[in-house]
């Protein structure tokens, strides 16, 4: 039997739960959530990264679904909203694949189905508008994880790529990582700067997630993971879910990227933009400047650090496809998962080992979560304190 094989045999039995996957963005830039436009139970590989014929090759048994908006949205309460009516209109429409879960027990009542568990996170805390309530409310909907920032910071805590003001989490921002672990949200430390990463670690009593970040010292890259909190998750119970996105993993591609979000803003586009349009622009300047390429070798190069700094039992894979434009060789999209384990049993990877790594760590960390939280709602009421109340200069 060759690895490929092998991979492919281990996923039947323990399939990838993947912590991000912004398909519903890219639903909305393209198509507006005209789902006929985009019908994802047909191969969409010329628009997207994502459909379902390939989650079934790729060997995914369960998708975090991004409900993700930009930062300057002008209403981005509302925005997350329609973004969660996207989630909920794909599980209508293709309950033979896609089974809505909110628990541990719901991942696994879909693997034993057959069906790949689909659960939501919000990416970003402008998400919820400085509002315990709304964020109680995106619960209400499904949400299971809150990213604390995105690319910008909140007025609660600081983003990994943004200038820093809060130093990490501010009181509100404490109280927001509280008011989850009494939900059984899962606090997403991917997007924040490292004070908060440290911060909401210090402040949370439940297992935290990066629901898409790599490993800082195998790329220097502020989106990435340091080893010192890496090292601290065995103790907190959390998981780092590796990601795929080129300019994270390859240090080669940290400076081309950079190059290539200045030109899409000299011409008018948002450096994030995966539009045709935009994607023209993106082609353009790769041909005059072509780009660092990395591989499934780059991100298993990730994995094999991340292990060494937290242990197996602690690591997870985020993809974040339909959320970037550019993909490795051979992890070009949700088929790919198999060449990532096929690589991992070439380094020595047991498939006990791999089995926590595609399935049980994520199953784990959400199960331990509810667990905190059932022992807190006992104790505690809902938090209505509000950012003026706890975050107002003295005085």
């Amino acid at each position: 039997m060759t690895s490929l094989e092998a991979a492919r045999e281990l996923l039947r039995e323990f399939p990838v739960a993947d912590g991000h996957n912004d398909l519903p963005w890219a639903l909305r830039e393209q198509v507006r959530y005209d789902l006929d436009a985009r019908d994802v139970a047909t191969d969409q590989s010329a628009h997207l990264h994502t459909d379902i014929p390939r989650l079934r090759a790729g060997g995914v048994g369960a998708q975090y679904w991004s409900v993700y908006v930009r930062t300057d949205s002008p209403d981005p309460v509302a925005a997350t909203l329609e973004q969660v009516d996207c989630v909920r209109q794909l599980l209508a429409r293709y309950p033979e694949h896609l089974r809505p879960a909110l628990t541990a027990a719901d991942l696994e009542a879909a693997r034993r189905e057959g069906r790949i568990a689909s659960l939501m996170g919000a990416e970003g805390g402008h998400s919820i508008a400085n509002s315990l309530g709304t964020l109680r409310g995106l619960y209400g909907l499904g949400v299971r994880y809150l990213t604390l920032t995105h690319n910008d910071n909140v007025d609660w805590a600081d983003s990994a790529t943004d200038q820093p003001r809060a130093g990490g989490l501010t009181a509100f921002g404490r109280e927001v990582v509280r008011e989850m672990n009494r939900l059984g949200m899962l606090v997403d430390l991917s997007h924040v700067a490292a004070t908060t990463m440290r911060d909401a670690l210090d402040t949370s009593t439940a297992p935290v997630i990066f629901s898409h970040s790599s490993a800082r010292a195998v790329c220097d890259h502020p989106r990435n993971v340091p080893d010192d909190v890496l090292e601290r998750l065995p103790a907190n119970g959390g998981i780092a879910m590796v990601t795929f996105v080129p300019k994270f993993v390859l240090q080669a591609a940290v400076d081309w990227t950079a190059a290539a979000d200045e030109n899409m803003r000299a011409h008018g586009f948002h450096h994030l933009d995966t539009t045709p349009e935009a994607m023209k622009v993106h082609r353009a300047f790769e041909e005059r400047h072509p780009r660092p390429v990395a591989t499934v070798s780059t991100v298993a190069d990730h994995l094999d650090h991340m292990r060494e700094a937290a242990g197996v039992d602690h690591l997870g894979i985020g993809g974040d496809y339909d959320g970037t434009a550019f993909t490795p060789d051979g992890l070009d999209d949700v088929s790919g998962y198999p060449n990532l384990v096929a690589e991992l049993l070439d380094r020595g990877w047991s498939k006990a080992d791999l089995a926590k790594l595609t399935w049980k760590n994520a199953v784990r960390v959400l199960d331990a979560a509810e667990d905190v939280a059932r022992g807190l709602q006992a104790t505690r009421p809902p938090s209505n304190a509000t950012i003026e109340s706890l975050d107002a200069p003295a005085g």
